[in-house]
């Protein structure tokens, strides 16, 4: 066990799952009312996927706002995906929880601050593969069927 406590590690770890569970609420029910978030985030953390004109524009951070129009708002273990507008073009993005500098809703006057990581998200597990049936081979019903 280590010497000491990090608290601020587990609240941000904490807070970091607030978000993910909020942002799985919106992607089921949309955001209500006047409700909006802005985001600001550093684009070099590893997994952070954005067009190529973004990275450009914006090799440092970058702020995003979800309000009226959003796509595609998808909840992964470590990040998110969206398609937000820009310049009246849907454009997708994938943002690790972990990229995440501030999130804020205006409406509500609630703002939360991040110290960003920088490693690489573990990936998410996979799903389970399904078994394929053995083709060709003959099926016996009988062990199914029930005794006359």
């Amino acid at each position: 066990m280590t010497e000491k406590i990090d608290y601020n590690q587990l609240i941000q770890r904490a807070f970091r799952e607030m978000l993910k569970g909020l942002l799985a609420k919106v992607s089921e029910e949309g955001l209500p009312g006047e409700h909006h978030f802005v985001f600001v985030f550093d684009t070099k953390v590893p997994g952070v996927q954005m067009p190529g004109w973004m990275v450009a524009k914006y090799p440092e951070e970058m702020t995003i706002v979800m309000q009226h129009w959003f796509d595609n708002l998808a909840i992964m273990n470590d990040r998110f995906g969206i398609t937000l507008s820009f310049n009246g073009v849907g454009e997708s993005l994938v943002i690790p929880f972990n990229a995440i500098k501030t999130f804020a809703d205006p409406h509500a006057k609630f703002q939360l601050a991040f110290e960003p990581i920088h490693e690489a998200p573990e990936p998410d597990p996979e799903p389970e593969a399904v078994p394929k049936p053995e083709s060709g081979g003959v099926v016996s019903l009988d062990a199914f069927r029930k005794g006359s």
